[in-house]
């Protein structure tokens, strides 16, 4: 199996116990609606410049093999859109084997936001090193400024701020909705597990998890 950006994303292993649907984790709250002639996006939260979070309609992914139309969905609702994950699975061409490759979601997301909006960006090692750590962060930093969600492909282990463990060894799809400090801490939607819709991760374990695969940011 190749482990670059074009690598096969296999079943994930969590098991879904719902579809979710208006659930909201605790950085997951209800998208704030837009005054007239602006975007949703542009009347989200934003703090100061060291921390953003977005407001996105989460819900949780239909199946095990759903998450890349699911993470796409969420990262898309920040913008204020409703997209139903089964047309978004039909364009990705998504099968019970998973979404192929972040390839696959940035033509989506573009179809969404506008052409050539989002682009995609591989980690192609297995340890991201400090340059493509910090090149994720200004890409999370950057998109999420611009009002819009960050998609990464992920594999294998690990932890967030509060200790706990994510594990999806095959491969899974998930949206980066914010950040702290300055993009050292971003926030993840989930669509794994909608009693774990959110949870916040050093950018250094991200870009590890992203390893050997890829993001699509703007």
């Amino acid at each position: 199996m190749r482990t670059d950006l074009i690598r096969k994303t296999a079943l994930t292993a969590a098991t879904i116990a719902a579809t979710g649907g208006g659930i909201a984790g605790p950085a997951i709250a209800a998208h704030a609606a837009a005054p007239e002639g602006k975007p949703a996006a542009q009347v989200q939260n934003r703090k100061d410049h060291g921390q953003r979070e977005l407001n996105v309609r989460y819900e949780a992914q239909p199946n095990f093999y759903y998450c890349g139309p699911a993470a796409t969905r969420n990262a898309l609702s920040v913008q204020g859109k409703d997209i139903n994950v089964d047309a978004m699975a039909k364009e990705m061409g998504t099968t019970e084997a998973g979404t192929n490759s972040i390839n696959d979601i940035t033509p989506v997301l573009n179809k969404e936001t506008g052409k050539n909006v989002y682009r995609s960006v591989e980690i192609s090692t297995k340890q991201a090193d400090d340059k493509q750590t910090d090149k994720l962060r200004t890409d999370i930093v950057d998109t999420v400024d611009d009002g819009r969600a960050v998609v990464a492909n992920i594999a294998g282990t690990a932890v967030d701020t509060d200790g706990n463990t994510h594990s999806f060894e095959g491969g899974h799809y998930i949206s980066v909705i914010g950040y702290r400090d300055g993009g050292k801490t971003v926030t993840i939607a989930d669509s794994a597990d909608p009693t774990m819709a959110s949870y916040r991760m050093s950018v250094d374990n991200l870009a590890d998890w992203i390893a050997t695969r890829g993001y699509s940011a703007s």
